[in-house]
């Protein structure tokens, strides 16, 4: 139960603060006449937030609780949901990407490190409980793809401003129900003194891996409604794409939970980034509503599992007090990452080719991800 009311705080920094933005997106092109550099340049100054968070967190956490930094994550990220619904300028827009981008960075550092430590105590369960927490920004992509389509189609000026002021009453009652649900878990500051040097040279390939997923799969998440919309799927097709992806991301915490607890390396990481590159390339490959709906099944039973890779990486091969300067490492190059992707995948898909073109190079980043990740091995036999 704990597990899952952190999975809530995961929901909140990601599913509400990050990934409602594909469905937001292409009404607010529409109705703001953005160009694709402009709508990926919104999410790119998200992980610049999301980025500068990450690296603040490490010496936060030194001195606060990790539990009190996640529920003030959770609640900032509320409270600036709700007014990007109060604005329709870009300058004002980018401004509240950004600041959502550091709460997020607040909520998801902090929920990881109670996951981490969580996970320690649940005898051969801890890659389910990293899953779980993980696979809670599931919930948060069902629920914007069932609220959002509605609110976004009413005939009112700016009516994607009223989907807005729902994502942040969402992400203020999932962080209320974290706030009981997540009461005596160990969030105690990690001394200054006691902090472990986390030898990160031997983790190399996992971050070069990871940074070719951050730049991979947010091109996906961020432009894959817009790209349907083009192909002509109706609001009920978008819809159930989107909460069937969702619905895998929840159910990734069973798909993959054995294979994080068993394995040290970074053939986990491998195999889940070469899913996603098959599936990133499924909707350009073919339109078929099979090939579609098939994308976002595999899409979101993996996603969220390369991150908690990283986790049981950090947690398999470093100790304890090593793990916020790990994670925060992880969660620096998927930060930047994702800094580069929404734009490079929104200037691409400018030219030449338009979005399947740009998906086409997701893929391909996402596929030599993989080949990355299949070199990393277990810390012990890479310091030998």
């Amino acid at each position: 139960m704990a597990a899952l009311a952190l999975g809530l705080a995961a929901a909140v920094s990601l599913g509400l603060a990050r990934f409602s933005y594909a469905l937001l997106l292409p009404p607010m092109r529409a109705d703001l006449g953005w160009s694709y550099l402009t709508a990926g340049a919104m999410n790119t100054v998200n992980a610049a937030g999301y980025l500068v968070g990450a690296l603040l967190m490490p010496r936060v956490l030194v001195h606060v609780d990790a539990r009190h930094a996640m529920l003030a994550g959770g609640f900032a990220v509320a409270a600036l949901l709700v007014a990007h619904g109060l604005v329709a300028g870009d300058a004002a827009l980018y401004a509240l990407r950004a600041a959502t981008g550091v709460a997020s960075a607040a909520s998801f550092v902090g929920g990881g490190l109670l996951a981490a430590r969580l996970a320690t105590t649940a005898a051969g369960r801890g890659g389910l409980v990293l899953g779980l927490y993980y696979g809670g920004t599931g919930i948060g992509i069902v629920a914007a793809a069932l609220a959002v389509p509605p609110l976004v189609a009413l005939a009112r000026p700016h009516a994607w401003q009223v989907a807005w002021w729902l994502l942040g009453a969402l992400a203020l009652v999932a962080t209320l129900v974290t706030v009981r649900g997540t009461r005596g878990l160990d969030g105690a500051p990690v001394a200054a003194a006691a902090r472990g040097h986390a030898p990160l040279a031997p983790l190399a390939f996992g971050l070069a891996a990871y940074l070719m997923f951050g730049l991979g799969y947010i091109g996906y998440m961020t432009f894959v409604v817009t790209l349907l919309r083009e192909q002509g799927l109706g609001d009920a097709q978008v819809v159930a794409f989107y909460a069937l992806l969702g619905l895998g991301v929840m159910a990734s915490s069973w798909l993959w939970a054995g294979l994080l607890q068993r394995r040290r390396d970074g053939r986990p990481m491998s195999l889940l980034n070469a899913l996603l590159a098959l599936a990133t390339a499924l909707p350009v490959v073919s339109t078929h509503p099979v090939a579609v709906f098939a994308s976002g099944a595999l899409f979101g039973s993996v996603f969220l599992s390369v991150v908690a890779s990283t986790t049981a990486l950090v947690r398999h091969n470093l100790p304890p007090a090593a793990w916020p300067g790990g994670i925060a490492a992880f969660t620096i190059v998927f930060a930047a990452g994702q800094i580069v992707g929404p734009s490079l995948v929104g200037w691409v898909a400018d030219g030449p080719g338009g979005l399947a073109r740009g998906f086409i190079c997701s893929a391909a980043v996402l596929a030599f991800g993989a080949l990355l990740a299949s070199r990393q091995r277990a810390l012990a036999e890479a310091v030998r």
